[in-house]
């Protein structure tokens, strides 16, 4: 371990091999910290946060503190972060609140660029990019492979589907279905994530399938939705991509406000 003498380490804090920690960074207590992992200066780890094996993070980024939640009255509640994340400059992931599940939770190889916020009781799957400024709300899934572009906000309770691509200074209040490029204010679904899903290695039969129900669902004034997704259903290129997309807007529907996670609100 190459542990700065100007950090500070809570004695109730666990390191790995080869963990690094910079200058003024600290470490609270009930920590947990992989092998291989790296605190740049000035880095802040809250109490009860466990990061896994070979992340950096930047200057400034405070990960594992208290939730921004006017309920939070000091219970212990916790963030879990997975392997292999850059978590950059500024960024802030809060844990987790008595209200949903006391637990936050990133996956692995994620990147989030500066300045952006992941908020309290959230799920960040793998593979996820989440650029500058791009804050979310509490009670927020992000599923696999999905890209949020700058300064995007996202209203608390949604989830973002797979593949999927939000670009810049969008805002989003519903639920954002898979393998779609989203953007606008109010946010719209304006094509395939053909680039995502070509770089995600799905070949161009499935592309080309998904492209023909985004335009059945999407390009046309669908009346009934619940009935044009039975349509779909009974088609012969009902792929398991295309199942994915029926099954997430399904939910959608049944959620608030077109929210699927506020149906899975604690009362």
């Amino acid at each position: 371990m190459n542990i700065h003498k100007l950090a500070h380490v809570h004695k109730k804090a666990e390191l790995g091999k080869d963990v690094v920690i910079g200058p003024f960074s600290f470490v609270g207590e009930n920590t947990v910290i992989g092998d291989g992992t790296v605190l740049r200066n000035n880095v802040t780890i809250g109490d009860n946060t466990t990061l896994g094996s070979g992340n950096t993070i930047y200057p400034g980024a405070v990960v594992g503190p208290d939730p921004q939640d006017i309920s939070f009255k000091g219970e212990i509640t916790t963030l879990k972060v997975g392997d292999n994340n850059i978590i950059r400059e500024c960024v802030t992931i809060s844990r987790g609140t008595k209200k949903d599940s006391c637990e936050t939770i990133v996956g692995n190889n994620n990147l989030f660029m500066a300045c952006s916020h992941i908020g309290h009781d959230c799920i960040v799957e793998d593979n996820v990019i989440i650029a500058n400024s791009v804050l979310l709300g509490g009670h927020i899934k992000v599923e696999k492979f999905s890209n949020l572009m700058g300064l995007v906000g996202v209203q608390p309770f949604v989830t973002i589907g797979q593949y999927s691509y939000i670009g810049g200074l969008t805002r989003v209040v519903q639920d954002v279905p898979p393998y779609m490029i989203v953007e606008g204010n109010p946010s719209k679904v304006r094509q395939v994530n053909i680039i995502g899903l070509e770089r995600g290695g799905f070949s161009k039969e499935t592309i080309n399938i998904m492209r023909k129900t985004y335009k059945r669902i999407f390009r046309q004034d669908v009346l009934n939705l619940n009935k044009e997704l039975e349509e779909i259903e009974k088609d012969k290129d009902f792929i398991p991509e295309v199942k994915t997309l029926v099954q997430f807007l399904r939910n959608r529907e049944s959620g608030k406000n077109g929210r699927f996670r506020e149906s899975l609100r604690k009362k």
